[in-house]
């Protein structure tokens, strides 16, 4: 074997040991919960054999069609340039600057972007409903500690959120250790359990699951609801995608999660074979008495990964939805000068952090909060389904007659599971609802507020065409420096330079104007970073080009402008920005109340000098007012 093969090798198993703490954190968590939820939760049905054998069937099929099958076998095909994820997906399907989007084309954009607004709520309740079911583990071995469930759960989310600051690069490696001892941990209880009843491996056969359903109708139909929490962290897989790779990604879950999955949940099946009252916490009582406490260790240090997973990635999304114009502007911090993935923002961390404590307190114990999961990703995973049928129409040309083939079988299944899960609405899966409805209102009145504002400023200023020949017969006075006026539209005149020339009455020696242009993919490469263009009488277009994972720095973009024949000192740089005071009025937009909201959010939004790194003593701002 030659060495380049051998280090192939080597990195492909560190992906894969990577991908167990960041990928399957979530997922490798569900049996602290997902079969005692089956038979003792709010819902919860009779331990009795053919029930037992019929809840571990739709289990283990669930994990095989909706992971292995649907995530691994096909969704993870719809990479954007190596990033997935919901908004990756919309980007793929229905493309800025493809073809005009009929009324269906405009309904899937909606849809697209309420997925992704469900999302926070699962971020919300996932590493609720993680930490204190690890932390319920101590109920198992004293019931000293049932006051103080509560208390040391909170603890451990204040700590798990107040580190947040300084970024996962220090101890992420550890966490893909910390996984894989948790997945050979629960193998081996698993192992453990079905030594003492082997026969429950019947319930490999998808009869038994069927026949649950079919014999127990209504009561089988909400225990679904129960079922679905074992594939809850699936949208993981596709959304971590650009991280590790597909070949990790996969080899990771056939090698080791899904054996380990299997085990444990047949494990516990075979526990409530011989003891039907071990219903109350199957998982803790796999284990002998003496291991009880490690247990509870390594289970809370397991939920902790998986809920640093879920937070990453709310971070993540939202740095998406801020460079896809779906958000304003927010503070973004890299926390990691290796990995561009490594980011903090700190109001969705602290806003993260108390929806987290509220439902801890509120819902006072994992049964009842999972009675809250389930609803908001059953949703989403419906929601990924119907993209990838419009993804794959157009990336691999599909006929509708291949592309409904395909994506019918998993829409059954996953619209079983929400219809399910909808029975959980008023015992708490509201939360995620209202939640993705709150975010989902943010995400789409700021974006139709920037698309308003543009029009407005757009009637408002002069083709950049017309502005240049009156300044050519009309010449203002011209001082030293470089002025870089900041250009939302290719063509049109910067506000900023009108008002500069309306009451300043002078130009710099050199005027650039620079425009940002955001693509809908993650990464531009770096040969196409930047365009400069000489428009005469030392006037420059410079446009940066950047995807929706990537920062916008613009001093460290201007210092390619030389490779290009324009040279400029950032000392004798002055940056030019318009900043609209916004309001809302009676003309044709969007409703007064969401015209208010955008103005709020605008006066909120961190400043464009912020968000672009612009030297704070190099920037003059020019204001203007407008009404929506």
């Amino acid at each position: 074997m030659t060495q380049k093969a051998t280090t192939g090798r080597s990195r492909l198993l560190v992906l894969c040991v990577g991908a167990l703490g960041v990928v399957y954190g979530d997922i490798g968590t569900s049996p602290l919960y997902a079969l005692k939820e089956c038979f003792h939760g709010v819902h919860g049905i009779d331990a009795s054999r053919d029930n037992i054998f019929g809840v571990l069937s739709l289990i283990v099929w669930s994990l095989i069609i909706i992971v292995s099958i649907k995530y691994l076998g096909l969704i993870l095909r719809a990479d954007n340039k190596g990033e997935g994820g919901i908004l990756a997906l919309l980007s793929l399907a229905f493309p800025e600057g493809g073809p005009p989007l009929n009324r269906m084309g405009k309904l899937m954009i909606l849809l697209g972007v309420f997925g992704t607004a469900l999302l926070y709520g699962d971020g919300m309740i996932t590493p609720a409903i993680s930490v204190l079911s690890a932390v319920e583990g101590l109920n198992v071995a004293t019931p000293f500690f049932d006051p103080y469930i509560i208390p040391i759960t909170v603890g451990i989310l204040v700590g798990l959120f107040s580190v947040q600051r300084f970024g996962s690069a220090k101890i992420g490696n550890i966490f893909g250790i910390i996984t894989l001892v948790w997945f050979f941990v629960i193998a081996l209880l698993g192992i453990k359990g079905i030594i003492a009843f082997p026969q429950v491996f019947a319930a490999l056969n998808p009869v038994y699951g069927v026949r649950f359903l079919y014999e127990n109708g209504g009561k089988g139909f909400v225990v679904l609801g129960a079922v679905f929490l074992a594939v809850t962290g699936s949208e993981a897989l596709y959304a971590d995608m650009g991280h590790f790779g597909k070949r990790a990604i996969r080899r990771a879950w056939l090698g080791l999660v899904l054996p380990a999955l299997i085990l444990n949940y047949f494990g516990q099946g075979a526990l409530l074979l011989g003891d039907p009252t071990a219903a109350a916490n199957p998982f803790f009582r796999l284990a002998p008495n003496w291991s009880l406490f490690p247990l509870v260790g390594l289970a809370a240090c397991a939920a902790v990964i998986a809920s640093q997973a879920l937070i990453s990635g709310a971070f993540s999304l939202t740095m998406q939805a801020v460079q896809l114009g779906y958000f304003p502007r927010l503070k973004i911090e890299q926390t990691s000068s290796m990995e561009k993935g490594q980011i903090y923002i700190g109001h969705l961390n602290w806003v993260l952090m108390l929806a987290c404590i509220a439902l801890v307190v509120g819902f006072g114990s994992s049964s009842n909060l999972a009675a809250a999961y389930g609803i908001a990703v059953s949703m989403t995973m419906v929601i990924t389904t119907i993209l990838f049928y419009f993804a794959g129409r157009r990336l691999w040309n599909w006929s509708r007659l291949k592309a409904l083939a395909i994506c019918a079988p998993f829409l059954v299944v996953e619209v079983a599971f929400f219809a399910a899960n909808g029975l959980k609405i008023v015992h708490g899966g509201w939360f995620p609802l209202v939640v993705g409805l709150i975010i989902f209102t943010f995400l789409t009145t700021w974006k139709s507020g920037r698309r308003i504002l543009a029009e407005r400023l757009q009637d408002s200023t002069l083709p950049l065409s017309f502005v240049l020949e009156n300044l050519k017969t009309n010449p203002p006075t011209r001082v030293r420096g470089t002025a870089i006026f900041l250009a939302g539209r290719l063509g049109a005149t910067p506000v900023a330079l009108l008002h500069n020339l309306k009451h300043n009455k002078v130009l710099h020696e050199r005027v650039v104007f620079l425009t940002v242009v955001s693509h809908d993919m993650p990464y531009v490469e770096e040969e196409k970073r930047i365009e400069v263009e000489s428009i005469g009488d030392s006037f420059y277009r410079v446009v940066g080009h950047y995807g929706f994972m990537e920062e916008r720095d613009i001093p460290k973009l201007l210092q390619r402008t030389a490779e290009h024949g324009l040279q400029m000192k950032p000392e004798q740089i002055t940056y030019f920005l318009s900043k609209e005071t916004l309001i809302p009025g009676p003309a044709r937009g969007m409703a007064l109340w969401r015209e208010s909201l955008f103005a709020i959010m605008s006066r909120n939004a961190l400043s464009a000098a912020s968000f672009f790194k612009l030297p704070p003593n190099r920037v003059v701002e020019l204001g203007m007012q407008v009404e929506l």
